[in-house]
């Protein structure tokens, strides 16, 4: 038996039941053309979806624009919407110059990948609003930061009114960014706008706890806050900026006249980065507050500035470990009395906030003692007491060495007592250049209750000069094998300076320790420099 094949070119008839069938069974519009451009053929998608179009349509004239612009144009692709649906169409050419169109309904994929990319700008801006919000640790940084990250992304115009600092502003101020402008303002906040802007009061007191927002209200007071020629708000949204303890504040986004109102979804949003933004100005409140506290601690804790004392030049050198606060362990202090001085110079045990405050504790008590005690032997075994009398000695294992002395001036020069509790001897530089050890001993301040401190004598000749300084000095270690600066590099540094300023002399030993540590890390380092005056 013989079999004829059909050509695989040859269509199937139009009208054939099989292949109406498969076609209208298709989930995409299906539309032929013949050689003029009228339609030939329509499944039932395509009758669907294209309501308008019949057989017999000239495509080129279709109600549909986006389609008839492809004919026209001879492009094979078109995208449109039509009846609130999304259409993709494609074409394929068949023989005869006659055309099939294949047009599929793309309305939830074109929306899920719509959701996509709002979702991906959702989360770019809350990732760079972290970024910027979470590094930004002053009050002002946050405020500019937070109205120039909410426009125009979120809104034509952003206002942010912080809970009010002190009682000297009760209605605060506002800072605002709007699209166009440079940099954000601000200015002070009218007294009656929480009375004319909806919940804006129960923001700021913490009472609201979600946006909301509002369209087309008559906000007189909040005309004063928007930018000139900006007319009437079309949207407002009112958002609570929470804080570690309450209200941080309120955010507020304005829309222009005939932009759309706030959606759901954008709500959210503006929910998540106003909370955001009160928890950034709440860190930086906190922090400001620390650092007008810490400034407060480092003025009373910073080495005074020395007076001058009759019969001798003083100077004094310190350099902390580290220079976040500027404050340590190491200290010195000079008091005059009618006949010189007394001079202190210490080093606590320990390192920056912990060793500053039993600094400070050290330096107060010995502003007091030395009213009714002068002898430095006595008045450093009266010190000795006093901190283990501390109410909290029990618990603490903190202690200092010090060197205690009294400059009495004398008819050929100074003459100097030195008590010593366990601190580096100090040093006496001749005018000859001659530098000498000048032993005291003693055991540390603070240590024991039946400490044992000595005593010992040294006259100053004019010129003479006397340094006492913390172990910072002779350990500073080099990078090249840790090695110390140590007490003999101490001396060959005095020597060379000798008969030169105490300042100066100071200035030479810090450069030298400076360039031995070659930006390495160093402990405190306190010196004390006194020179017998020379007669003019």
């Amino acid at each position: 038996m013989t079999t004829t094949r059909q050509p695989r070119d040859t269509p199937l008839p139009a009208d054939a039941p099989l292949a109406r069938e498969l076609l209208d069974g298709l989930a995409e519009a299906v539309l032929t053309t013949d050689e003029t451009g009228r339609v030939t053929l329509l499944n039932a998608m395509a009758v669907r979806l294209l309501p308008e179009v019949a057989v017999g349509t000239e495509l080129s004239r279709c109600p549909v624009a986006a389609l008839a612009h492809a004919v026209t144009s001879d492009a094979d692709r078109f995208d449109a919407d039509h009846h609130g649906r999304r259409l993709r169409g494609a074409r394929r050419r068949l023989v005869g110059h006659r055309f099939v169109w294949y047009v599929r309904d793309v309305t939830e994929e074109h929306d899920r990948s719509d959701a996509l990319r709002a979702e991906r700008a959702r989360t770019a801006f809350l990732g760079e609003a972290g970024n910027r919000l979470g590094t930004s640790l002053h009050r002002d940084e946050v405020l500019r930061a937070t109205t120039t990250l909410a426009v125009p992304y979120l809104a034509d115009v952003a206002v942010v009114l912080p809970r009010p600092a002190t009682s000297a502003e009760p209605h605060g101020r506002w800072t605002r960014h709007a699209d166009g402008e440079p940099t954000p303002t601000s200015g002070p906040a009218p007294a009656t706008l929480t009375s004319t802007v909806p919940v804006l009061a129960e923001a700021l007191a913490g009472d609201l706890t979600e946006p909301v927002p509002w369209q087309d209200g008559a906000f007189t007071d909040l005309a004063t806050m928007l930018p000139p020629g900006f007319g009437a708000p079309g949207a407002v949204l009112v958002c609570p900026m929470p804080g570690a303890d309450g209200s941080a504040g309120a955010l507020l986004l304005v829309r222009r006249t005939g932009r759309a109102g706030f959606d759901e979804r954008e709500i959210e949003l503006a929910r998540e980065f106003a909370a955001r933004a009160g928890a950034a100005l709440a860190t930086a409140d906190l922090h400001g507050e620390q650092a007008h506290l810490a400034r407060v601690l480092q003025a009373s804790l910073l080495p005074p500035e020395l007076p001058a004392v009759p019969g001798v030049t003083v100077a004094g050198g310190y350099r902390a470990a580290g220079d976040t606060l500027r404050i340590g362990g190491d200290f010195y202090e000079v008091f005059p009395h009618p006949r010189g001085a007394l001079f202190a110079l210490g080093d606590v045990c320990g390192r920056g906030v912990s060793a500053a405050v039993l600094t400070g504790r050290v330096r107060q008590s010995l502003q007091t003692l030395r009213l009714v005690e002068q002898r430095p032997l006595e008045l450093i075994h009266l010190l000795n007491r006093a901190l283990f009398d501390a109410p909290d000695a029990a618990r603490r294992s903190q202690f200092t060495t010090l060197l205690l002395g009294s400059l009495d001036r004398g008819p050929t020069g100074v003459d100097v007592r030195i008590a010593g509790g366990g601190h580096p001897a100090p040093l006496l530089v001749t005018t000859d250049g001659t530098v000498t050890s000048v032993p005291v001993g003693g055991t540390a301040v603070g240590a024991l209750t039946a400490a044992r401190f000595a005593e010992t004598r040294v006259h100053l000749d004019p010129g003479d000069l006397l340094l006492a300084y913390t172990d910072g000095v002779t350990e500073a270690r080099g990078p090249r094998d840790a090695e110390m600066f140590g007490e003999a590099r101490l001396r060959a540094a005095l020597g060379s300076a000798a008969g030169q300023p105490p300042a100066a002399l100071i200035d030479l030993v810090l450069q030298e320790v400076d360039d031995w540590l070659d930006g390495q890390a160093h402990d405190d380092i306190a010196m004390l420099a006194v020179r017998a005056s020379v007669p003019s």
